[in-house]
């Protein structure tokens, strides 16, 4: 990929389920969000929803969406989000990533998961921009941090790099929360909002046990997990950062980052 002018910003969002797209304020923020960054030449999406080592590579011709939830009504299944593929950005990905000594594998089959295309169908509705989805090798801070790092690079291309997950996420706890935002919640993304203000990495990168409820708003960690992908990337420019979206969606933490 040649290198463009312009160096492009490293995101972190939450997603949510298909359903937060019902929501206008929502839709409103990520539409007004895309409309102020530069026009990516590519996206590169991580999200919470694909897990697989050795680190795969989605589709990079026609591009599928995987509609992996259950229980919706059908108008959730009929969502199509046709963007181009990104052979270029995988070619990049490839290099930078086994350069480094991580090994990465195709899954030409592999479609874009609602992690991914949910976001994108509400900040690039014209499906326009080649995308290219990578998997979580792994949900250990660390090793997702230097993978962001390698990645890196391609912001200098015109890429956007977008983490995307939940800032909170404990689906089970929210049933028995009885309305309303949990404290556990609230907790978490104040102390998580403060960390990334002070860029305490080494907090973030230690949060199931430094954050308050750090384990409730994170039973499983693969919500919180790209932003490390996203942080690691934005190296150097931690002080950039900047929360775009905050609040609250039943009760989870909808908080996303901007760095760059």
């Amino acid at each position: 990929m040649n290198a463009v002018a312009e160096r492009m910003p490293a995101l972190y969002l939450s997603h949510g389920a298909p359903p937060l797209a019902d929501d206008m304020n929502w839709t409103r923020e990520l539409a007004a969000w895309s409309a102020a960054l530069p026009r990516p030449k590519a996206i590169l999406m991580v999200s919470a929803h694909w897990e697989e080592a050795p680190l795969a590579l989605s589709a990079t011709e026609t591009v599928p969406l995987v509609y992996d939830f259950w229980g919706f009504p059908e108008r959730y299944y009929t969502v199509e989000y046709a963007a181009p593929g990104a052979p270029e950005l995988a070619d990049s990905v490839r290099k930078l990533l086994r350069g480094a000594g991580t090994p990465v594998q195709d899954v030409p089959d592999r479609g874009l998961d609602h992690g991914a295309y949910v976001p994108l169908v509400e900040m690039f509705p014209e499906a326009d921009i080649p995308v290219l989805q990578v998997s979580m090798p792994t949900l250990d801070p660390r090793k997702l941090l230097e993978i962001g790092r390698k990645l890196a690079p391609l912001r200098d291309e015109g890429v956007l790099i977008v983490g995307s997950g939940f800032f909170t996420h404990n689906l089970a706890a929210l049933r028995h929360a009885g309305g309303g935002v949990p404290g556990w919640s609230a907790e978490f993304d104040d102390w998580g909002t403060r960390a990334l203000l002070a860029q305490d990495i080494d907090a973030l990168l230690d949060f199931e046990n430094k954050a308050p409820a750090g384990r409730l708003a994170h039973p499983r960690t693969g919500h919180f997990a790209p932003l490390f992908v996203t942080l690691g990337a934005s190296e150097g420019e931690l002080d950039r950062g900047r929360s775009v979206i905050d609040g609250f969606w039943m009760g989870l933490a909808k908080r996303s980052l901007q760095f760059g």
